[in-house]
């Protein structure tokens, strides 16, 4: 694999059942001070975080990401949109373990943080219940609680599937929900790799993760010293309207988890990375990634 500086890569690794995970990785540009791990939310791709990566890569980190199962570059013709395969959310999320092996393989004793918004946010939810000693700090975007999620989309009734939207209604689209940028939201109707929904057998497959991801035993096998970082909008339906936010972090310290930070935006819906007030949002990510990796780096010097 080619390793030219200040350059995009694209490449793919075969799945435990044969599918070929589409990847990038972008490197830092100057030397790389850490590496970052993006999982994406649920119908978009790893392409719309172009923004993200480029400040990233100006700060000195080298950037991974892959289009999960059912999304983006790894979807091998459009009926497969939303469709996790057999293997379903578990092994979404164990593509992810297989990409951060790749990008510690790839950059040996850099300290790696994996970032998840939305559905990547449950995804790296379940990943740091197993996982948490291959990375070094969590970020959780757009998240929540899946099992409060799972009695809102309940209680909403199969006549309204976007209940997400339902807030915001009357509503100039349906993805009003996602951002109050409407420039984003018409991008995103207008993406080809993008959709609105998983299919029947992927949905159940996610939000059958919910009672894993709530369960406080299996929540206090996350190592207590992992760092995280969450932040999101108070509007964001996802997070319900932060009351599921504050749910989860207190779930995070009871199962003794103690390095805990977040940001709070008044107003901001469900990407705050694409929201009105996006540069604060990346100044305030970029600043606890940068805190983070100095924190290693005196450990490293320590040792």
């Amino acid at each position: 694999m080619n390793t030219t500086k200040n350059s995009h890569h694209e490449f793919r690794f075969t799945s435990k059942d044969g599918l070929q995970i589409a990847c990038s990785r972008w490197q830092s540009r100057g030397p790389a001070r850490g590496v970052i791990q993006i999982a994406h939310g649920l119908g978009e791709h790893s392409g719309r975080y172009s923004e993200l990566i480029a400040v990233l890569q100006e700060a000195g980190i080298v950037v991974y990401a892959n289009d999960h199962r059912g999304h983006g570059r790894t979807v091998t013709s459009p009926q497969h949109f939303g469709d996790f395969g057999e293997g379903g959310f578990d092994l979404l999320v164990q593509d992810m373990v297989e990409l951060t092996l790749i990008a510690k393989e790839e950059n040996p004793d850099k300290p790696l943080i994996l970032f998840g918004h939305s559905m990547g946010s449950f995804a790296a939810q379940q990943y740091v219940l197993d996982n948490s000693d291959s990375i070094d700090g969590l970020t959780l975007s757009g998240s929540g609680i899946l099992d409060g999620l799972l009695k809102l989309a309940s209680s909403a009734g199969r006549e309204k599937y976007n209940f997400l939207n339902a807030r915001f209604e009357p509503a100039r689209t349906p993805f009003d929900w996602l951002s109050r940028d409407a420039r984003v939201v018409d991008a995103f109707i207008k993406d080809p790799l993008c959709f609105p929904v998983l299919q029947p057998a992927s949905t159940e497959s996610f939000l059958g993760a919910s009672a894993r991801l709530a369960d406080p035993h299996a929540l206090s096998k996350i190592r207590p010293d992992l760092p995280m970082y969450l932040f999101s909008g108070s509007q964001d339906p996802v997070g319900q309207q932060l009351e599921g936010v504050r749910i989860l972090i207190d779930r995070y310290y009871n199962a003794g988890v103690r390095d805990i930070s977040h940001d709070f935006y008044q107003g901001g819906r469900h990407e705050m990375l694409n929201e009105l007030n996006r540069g604060q949002v990346r100044t305030n990510l970029l600043v606890w990634v940068s805190g983070l990796l100095q924190v290693q780096s005196h450990r490293a010097e320590a040792l």
